[in-house]
């Protein structure tokens, strides 16, 4: 377990390292400027202690030299500042460029990974790994170049200048000091998984807000609240704790290295006193420079020790984004994949097997034979394949044995893009992105003229409402706007009127649509429909009446095909389930 650990922090490390390796001129800029303020900082108690040591008693001050002194001391600490700004600029374009690529990436990674694993992890925990630990990754990495760099610097010159004054003394500071380093290092391996083990709860409460919030309807039609409460208390009481204790352990670094560094500086302190009063090797002056560098060589080793205890908490959180980011994505299109164009619409199934867990077979040895212009309807109990036929038809998700072909190609040696564009696709679920009422429309035809977009509206008799809006087609709408189900729905479908590809599926396309709209727009779906080859999902049987086939599925097969009067004359599984919705 504790190798596990380790690994996962190192490998969380070595990825961080390999993003800001990207930006190695203004990296190297930031450590130049950094040894830069730190040479002017160390060279001005230098300054100070000539200073101290030209008061040499009651009425003995060269106050001339003195003044030339400190002029210079202050010239060199507006220098530093300066510098330090700069390299302050520097470090936070770096710190947020890498935390953009990282981002980018996590979210360009949504776009490639398989549905399977969108279906197989809670949402709201994804958006979380991209928002909230990318941003605490972005704190931590911040403190690591502001101070980091600095501090390296600041005890490789404090070390020097240090030896330069007396060998002796410095050897005392250079022994104590490692103490500081090993609590730090102690402590910091205890908070890794701890912080870890945060970022996972708050991604789990992510989740369970995004869920109660996108569903706060069913909530409170349920009486629910109560019961939610309870479950977000349970969660966050879980991340309290976590939180106390990461927060505790890495809150004993700054005062255990604060207490070694004062014991650094007294020691300085004393063997100093010792020197200037027993044997006369060095001065006050002298003395004051070493207790200021005494001071300043400790203080990183505490700044360090703070940012090596943050950065735990910032790599735990880069462990979960880059868990994302090395998900194994979909199987790539083939190299010499076919762009499928003016596709014909024959679509053939053969010997096709499939399922979502190898433990729970679903569809088992299917065949079929859409011919192009053909309307086929899908119809069944819940669960018994009619979704999963329409993912499989679109790619979703690759089959498990067998061919799902279009035009005699293969769908695995057709690129995925060509074949969804040959498809128009309107489901139950509408999707709406915010933007204007036109860009919903156009994601099918960008280039569509103003009439073309007008006149799919028509169709669908979405102009209605559309026209009652604010600015029309240029209102700003979302998912969450308050449009109805039932116009969304609209929308939805005069999005696919407009782009008119050569093959259509309609999973339950006017489920949330009234009779009398319903009615007009089977029309216009009828219409629509000529010529193309078209698949409809639909549990109100009244609306696939004119089908050309109608497939009958049960547990993954097809127990009955043919036409609506065909079926009902048989008196099978489709005549029960049209005669249960009319009682006929």
């Amino acid at each position: 377990m504790k190798g596990k650990k380790k690994t996962a922090r190192k490998g969380a490390l070595k990825k961080t390292l390999a993003h800001v390796s990207r930006y190695k001129l203004m990296i190297a800029a930031s450590i130049l400027l950094a040894a830069g303020t730190v040479t002017l900082t160390l060279y001005v108690p230098i300054l100070i202690g000539r200073a101290i040591d030209l008061i040499v008693g009651k009425g003995s001050v060269d106050f001339e030299a003195m003044l030339r002194i400190l002029a210079k001391a202050a010239v060199l600490v507006c220098a530093t500042a300066v510098m330090q700004w700069v390299m302050n600029i520097i470090n936070n374009r770096v710190a947020f460029l890498v935390v953009r690529d990282v981002r980018n990436e996590a979210f360009a990674k949504l776009q490639t990974l398989p549905l399977s694993y969108i279906d197989s992890h809670v949402h709201g925990d994804l958006v979380s790994r991209i928002i909230a630990d990318v941003d605490q990754f972005s704190d931590g990495l911040l403190m690591g170049f502001t101070q980091f760099f600095t501090g390296v610097v600041t005890i490789i010159g404090t070390l020097g200048f240090m030896l330069s004054l007396d060998w002796m003394i410095t050897l005392v500071v250079v022994i104590l000091t490692p103490a500081s380093l090993f609590i730090a290092r102690g402590i910091a391996r205890s908070t890794f998984e701890y912080f870890k083990t945060q970022s996972e709860i708050r991604g789990e409460q992510t989740a369970l807000l995004d869920e109660l919030i996108t569903n706060q309807r069913t909530v409170k039609a349920f009486a629910h609240e109560e019961q939610a409460i309870s479950d977000f208390d349970e969660i966050n009481e879980r991340l309290t704790k976590a939180s106390v204790k990461a927060v505790f352990f890495s809150s004993l670094t700054n005062p255990s290295t604060r207490f070694v560094n004062s014991l650094i500086y007294a020691a300085v302190a004393l063997c100093g006193a010792v020197a200037i009063i027993k044997w006369d090797l060095i001065t006050v002056g002298e003395l004051t420079c070493f207790l200021s560098y005494a001071n300043q060589y400790t203080k990183p080793f505490n700044e360090i020790s703070g940012v090596i205890t943050e950065l735990q908490n910032a790599l735990a959180c880069a462990d979960r984004v880059f868990e994302l980011i090395e998900a194994e994505p979909q199987t790539p299109d083939k190299e010499n994949a076919r762009r499928l164009q003016n596709a014909v619409g024959h679509v053939e199934l053969k010997d096709v097997s499939f399922s979502y867990t190898p433990d729970v077979k679903l569809i088992e040895h299917l065949d079929l034979d859409a011919k192009p212009g053909m309307r086929i309807a899908i119809v069944g109990p819940t669960g018994c394949g009619k979704t999963t036929l329409i993912n499989l038809l679109m790619r979703f998700y690759d089959i498990d044995s067998g061919s799902v072909s279009v035009d005699g190609t293969d769908v695995r040696d057709i690129t995925r893009s060509s074949l969804r564009r040959s498809y128009g696709m309107v489901l139950q679920e509408t999707w709406i992105k915010t933007g204007t009422v036109r860009e919903n429309i156009v994601m099918g035809k960008p280039d569509a003229s103003d009439e073309e977009i007008r006149a799919a509206a028509r169709a669908t008799h979405a102009d209605r409402f559309i026209d009652r809006l604010p600015e029309g087609y240029d209102t700003v709408i979302s998912d969450s706007s308050s449009l109805s189900q039932g116009q969304k729905q609209l929308l939805c479908i005069t999005r696919v009127i407009l782009s008119l590809p050569p093959m259509l599926i309609l999973d339950e396309a006017t489920s949330s649509i009234d009779t009398r709209t319903e009615a007009i727009i089977q029309a216009s779906f009828a219409k629509m429909m000529e010529g193309r080859t078209s698949f409809i999902v639909a549990h109100r049987l009244s609306t696939i009446r004119e089908a050309d086939v109608i497939l009958v599925m049960k547990d993954g097969h097809i127990i009955e095909q043919g036409a609506h009067a065909e079926l009902l004359k048989k008196g099978g599984s489709y005549a029960k389930l049209y005669n249960s919705q009319f009682d006929v």
